[in-house]
């Protein structure tokens, strides 16, 4: 699964936005268009810290549901 920032994650978002502005989209709505897209999409996005140090101070963490 690409994550944000990844060359995948990049290649998809840029060629989103290469379509919609060839369908007459204005340049910045394209950019927002192609985020928003990818932001739906599960398969693109980010799935969260993947270490506990990620999840930030100890003290500060959410409570686990496990």
């Amino acid at each position: 699964m690409p994550e944000p920032g990844s060359k995948k994650y990049d290649t998809r978002r840029a060629r989103l936005r290469k379509d919609a502005e060839a369908a007459g989209t204005p340049d910045q709505q394209a950019n927002e268009e192609a985020n928003e897209t990818l932001r739906e999409d599960s398969d693109w996005r980010s799935r969260g810290p993947r270490t506990e140090r990620g999840r930030g101070p100890k003290g500060e963490r959410p409570e686990s549901a496990d």
